[in-house]
């Protein structure tokens, strides 16, 4: 009875301690040129869908098809944060090249991070979101025909 009793408060310690971790939810800020710069980068991306972010110059677009917002998540179980980051971000961007050859637009314009619907416009950064098992990126964009 004594070894059953004991085997049951460490079951119970157990059980309480890992309902009282927190699930991780870092918010990064991450550099899209070293994404860009990468080898795997260049060869998923169509370089005949042009990627503009946030404060980048395009001439006038000839034709707009609208505002899309992509919401990609990926695994980041023993991945490292920016591993995990580089591979959702990477996901969302061809979502977004995707769109636009459907649409019939040559480009993607003014893309900024949209994590839970709160806008972050950068030329520079992305922003991702990483946990324990799951990386998010949120982004959106204006897909556009450019001369």
């Amino acid at each position: 009875m004594r070894k059953f009793l004991v085997t049951l408060t460490i079951a119970t310690s157990i059980l309480l301690a890992a309902g009282n971790s927190q699930a991780r939810d870092n918010k990064l800020m991450v550099p899209i040129a070293d994404l860009m710069a990468k080898g795997q980068t260049q060869d998923k991306l169509d370089p005949e869908i042009r990627l503009l972010f946030a404060g980048q110059s395009y001439p006038e677009p000839t034709r707009k098809y609208g505002n899309f917002v992509t919401n990609k998540k990926t695994n980041a179980f023993n991945k490292s944060d920016s591993e995990a980051c580089d591979w959702v971000m990477l996901s969302a961007l061809i979502a977004l090249q995707d769109r636009a050859r459907s649409e019939g637009g040559n480009a993607v314009v003014n893309i900024e991070s949209y994590y839970k619907k709160v806008v972050m416009a950068s030329a520079t950064e992305y922003e991702c979101h990483a946990g324990n098992v799951m990386a998010g990126v949120a982004l959106r964009g204006d897909i556009v025909k450019l001369p």
